[in-house]
């Protein structure tokens, strides 16, 4: 679940003093578990959401002619403006905010404070549309009460003609407590409403939600006692102000910008540090409250539905998933128009962990569970599956992508689809499978430092030699262009040969996740040609060392002497002068242990196959084997040089010189049928694009306390989605700094509950 909160867009501070709130805003609300969304019109664009850049240009903007305050009124006014080339820009009000954070699918936004009836408002009509705005947008605003040179009491009579419930945070106190009026905890005015805790807060939100209510909510938040300043003395001065804009004519929108300005000439500037203060408390208060509910919508079952009180009936909860969901008679029929960087096809599973918590009496000496028995566990559900983790990575990045699934018609099938929804994800490559399947499901038996024991998964409902993907999913591939597919084991050996030669077809390049000793083969088994040819089958390939070692036998097993993968093994020798194989293995056994040597052989007789091939080696971190075009700038960077190996064996021709001469040798050596022949020789013009062979280990990014470690579900899953999402860029950076943000983005979840840590957005700057 997406915790989303929108902090208020600081558009009553100067520049540049709204920058740098802007930024402590959004990173109270990241540190807290939250996602930021600031909300703005820039150059006559809405947006929920900016870039770093996007933002700065909004806020340099303010104060500025052609930035305005956006009102629910003045949205089609600058954005139909925006249409025609006429670019303005502007902070939005309550109203305006709440009205796009709705259309974003947005449940709570954090602001300073609430507009309201100005002073002789039952003569003047100066009522402000944050008002209106809350009687019929059902988003939850917490704020520290309206401005207290309002009319606080008539303000509150119009809330609740509107139906709008207004609540105000006990803060420690107890008992009845007042509404606060922005910059003094007390306004004399007792509150309709307290709320004791975030989690009632959310709880309220989340029972609304399920009524046919279409207003909002107004919890209010006092400003911490020590900054509170004293109300008799902000009666006077607010007095003043108030008194100093009727004299000017100050009237309608431009009565409340003059009031700010001349409270704060009065008070000497105090109420700007109190205002920044006051918009923290909030954004931090608002954090939680869309953290607990983020908690109850992850957990719900419909028991909110199925329960019966007095005078409310039962609303069901709508899913949406008959109507958005492809099935097998509708699915070749679906277009989509959207262009991706990445199309992820794999599997859309629910995981259960169960987590092994003994008593300090029953625990024994190695912290397993024990067998054939019942054992104490903290279990918990989330989202899972390897397809889903890799494109939730990406979807977090902001990559543009596809992802393709099935999942069946049942509970389980229902609750991941509206999961993915809610989080913001496209849904329209998920397919409903009405054929009796069930969705996939996913459970791991972790021991007391959260290492797997064991798993057991479920994943038949992509099992299917029969199906013919193409039909099911080609169009969407084939109308998504993307520059890369992602695709898992989880599929069968026939659905995976079909998935790499549409990939191809369209020019996407290919990677692969083997997910399981078991499984990493599938991939090699569909082409029968591998006894006798090197077949390039994906560009990219991400095993563990035991999926590694298990694709490297099964490929030992099918060779004979005259086999591709033998000549491949003969050439590589003969490109290996001793004192850099000497080197090669000095380095690495300075950190790979002694059990894990045998990785550089496999992955170098696997480099025909998987041109690249990241090899994932726990504590050991990573093992990145390549080969390396003619033109890569590797070849002749210094830096590199320690990390190549075998490249003093090519000439401007590539590998195919050496190729045709080992060629030539085995043909008088070896009885070589014709058929064997003409396969090597055809390899050989495949090979001949590359120049080097690149090794290099990448140590863990960080190494990690036992005791911070949560949760190692979809830790492999979390480096290839921000791997992928890097490689997918316009401009993609080295190989290497991508795997080495990977590898950070692998250890944000591995200390996080989640199969995949939100936190890996703060990566996005810098793929």
């Amino acid at each position: 679940m997406h915790p989303e909160i929108v902090p208020n867009q600081p558009s009553g501070f100067p520049y540049p003093d709204n920058i740098a709130l802007s930024s402590r805003l959004e990173s109270l609300v990241r540190v807290g578990g939250g996602v930021p969304a600031t909300i703005g019109v820039l150059n006559g664009v809405a947006r929920v959401g900016f870039e770093a850049d996007e933002l700065l240009e909004l806020l340099e903007s303010a104060g500025k002619d052609t930035t305005l305050k956006i009102s629910r009124r003045d949205l089609a006014y600058i954005c139909g403006l925006g249409i025609k080339n006429k670019n303005l820009n502007g902070g939005a009000t309550v109203s305006g905010t709440m009205l796009l954070a709705h259309l974003a699918g947005i449940k709570i936004f954090a602001t300073g404070g609430l507009g309201g009836v100005h002073k002789n408002g039952q003569n003047s009509m100066d009522i402000s549309a944050d008002l209106t705005e809350l009687g019929r947008t059902p988003v939850a605003v917490v704020s520290s009460g309206c401005k207290s040179f309002l009319d606080i009491p008539r303000t509150l009579e119009y809330l609740e003609t509107q139906g709008v419930c207004v609540g105000t945070f006990a803060d420690g106190r107890t008992g009845n407590v007042d509404l606060p009026a922005f910059w003094t905890r007390d306004s004399g005015v007792p509150s309709p409403k307290t709320i004791y805790n975030e989690a009632d807060a959310a709880a309220i939100i989340y029972a609304q939600s399920k009524l046919p209510v279409m207003s909002g909510l107004l919890f209010a938040n006092p400003i911490p006692d020590e900054y509170s300043l004293s109300k008799s003395k902000m009666d006077h001065v607010m007095s003043e102000a108030v008194r100093s804009a009727e004299e000017s004519g100050m009237l309608g929108s431009n009565n409340t910008p003059f009031v700010l300005a001349k409270i704060r000439e009065l008070t000497g500037g105090a109420t700007m540090k109190a205002n920044s203060t006051l918009v923290e408390n909030n954004v931090i208060r608002g954090t939680r409250v869309a953290v607990e509910l983020a908690k109850l919508e992850l957990n719900d079952k419909g028991s909110f539905n199925r329960r019966k009180s007095a005078g409310v009936a039962k609303f069901p909860v709508q899913t949406g998933l008959p109507q958005q969901l492809p099935n097998d008679k509708t699915s070749a029929s679906i277009r989509t128009q959207q262009q991706t960087g990445v199309f992820v096809a794999g599997s859309l599973a629910i995981d259960t962990t169960c987590n092994y918590n003994p008593d300090k009496k029953s625990k024994n000496e190695f912290g397993n569970p024990d067998m054939h028995t019942s054992n104490p566990a903290i279990v918990t559900q989330s989202l899972g599956g390897v397809g889903q983790n890799v494109a939730s990575a990406l979807h977090y990045l902001r990559t543009p992508l596809l992802f393709c699934s099935a999942v069946a018609d049942d509970a389980s099938g229902q609750t991941a689809v509206q999961l993915l929804a809610d989080r913001g994800m496209r849904i329209d490559g998920v397919k409903l499978l009405q054929d009796g399947s069930r969705t996939a499901q996913y459970i791991a038996f972790n021991d007391t430092d959260n290492e797997l024991v064991i798993a057991m998964a479920d994943m038949r409902i992509l099992e299917n030699e029969q199906r013919d993907i193409s039909a099911g999913w080609g169009p969407h591939l084939a109308s998504s262009k993307p520059r890369w597919l992602v695709i898992d084991a989880n599929w069968d050996a026939s659905s995976l040969k079909q998935w790499i030669i549409m990939g191809k077809a369209i020019g996407a390049k290919v990677a692969f996740e083997p997910v399981s000793v078991g499984k990493s083969c599938r991939i090699l088994t569909p082409f029968p040609d591998l006894r006798r040819r090197l077949v390039h089958i994906a560009d990219l390939a991400t095993p563990n060392k035991s999926e590694l070692r298990a694709m490297y036998d099964y490929i030992s097993q099918i060779s004979h002497r005259e086999s591709a993968v033998n000549i491949w093994g003969l050439f590589l020798n003969s490109l290996k002068p001793e004192e850099q194989f000497k080197r090669a293995q000095h380095q690495l056994a300075d950190v790979l242990k002694a059990e894990d040597k045998f990785i550089v052989v496999c992955s170098l007789k696997l480099l025909p196959y998987f041109p690249c091939i990241l090899t994932k080696i726990g504590s050991s971190g990573v093992l990145l084997t390549e080969l390396l075009g003619k033109d890569d700038i590797r070849l002749t960077d210094s830096r590199s040089r320690p990390h190549i190996f075998y490249s003093e064996g090519f000439d401007e021709m590539g590998l195919n010189t050496k190729m045709q001469s080992l060629l030539g040798t085995l043909r008088r050596q070896t009885d070589i049928n014709p058929d064997g022949r003409f396969y090597i020789e055809k390899d050989c013009e495949y090979l001949k694009d590359y120049a080097g062979i690149y090794m290099r280990l990448f140590p863990p990014a960080e190494v990690v306390p036992q005791d911070e470690i949560v949760s190692v579900n979809g830790v492999g899953d979390t480096f290839l989605g921000v791997l992928v999402a890097g490689l997918a860029k316009d401009n993609p950076k080295p190989m290497d700094e991508l795997v080495m943000l990977a590898q950070r983005g692998s250890v944000m979840t591995l200390k996080n509950k989640e199969s995949v840590s939100m936190e890996i957005q703060c990566l996005k700057s810098l793929l």
